[in-house]
């Protein structure tokens, strides 16, 4: 199918009757935006969370102190958490997250400007990957949003998680 991503993203969730919640932090709705673009996408879009500080992220998706304390608000662990969570709190098939540091400040040596992390939670099981972006802040944005979305493309192409053999854990 041509079009825009999250077009075929509706599409597939459509035809298997899947529905799908998001949490977002560095996003700041983008994904939730694009996904209600399309029209009709209320019978597959439940909603969503823009979750920005850790007050919001442990209020809202019950995303735990710890883990934010331990490995930092953009990770891996905390993308996993905030999609489970949305997933459960919004009774959906799909959760989606998305955390991380648009820029232009607040990068450090080991999470740099532009690195971000999806989250993305299943009936097979929840993942995360990281990514490096190097545009600026409306661009990594928006490599985010859309590679949120081509996950999802890739999980219910494949029936099961992008990379793995639908194991929990793991990510590039």
């Amino acid at each position: 199918m041509e079009g825009p991503i999250e077009v075929l993203v509706g599409e597939l969730l459509r035809r298997r009757g899947l529905r799908i919640a998001v949490a977002e932090s560095c996003t700041g709705g983008l994904i939730g935006h694009l996904l209600t673009n399309v029209p009709g996408s209320s019978t597959y879009f439940v909603g969503g969370c823009q979750v920005y500080a850790y007050e919001a992220k442990v209020r809202l998706l019950d995303v735990s102190w710890d883990t934010l304390e331990r490995y930092g608000a953009v990770s891996k662990e905390v993308a996993i958490e905030m999609a489970h969570n949305v997933r459960q709190v919004l009774a959906t098939d799909i959760g989606l997250s998305a955390t991380g540091i648009a820029g232009p400040g607040g990068g450090m040596p080991q999470k740099p400007v532009g690195y971000v992390c999806i989250g993305l939670s299943t009936p097979d099981g929840d993942q995360a990957w990281s990514y490096n972006w190097d545009g600026d802040r409306l661009a990594n944005k928006q490599q985010t949003a859309e590679q949120a979305l081509k996950l999802v493309v890739e999980y219910l192409q494949s029936k099961g998680l992008p990379g793995t053999s639908a194991e929990t854990g793991g990510g590039e």
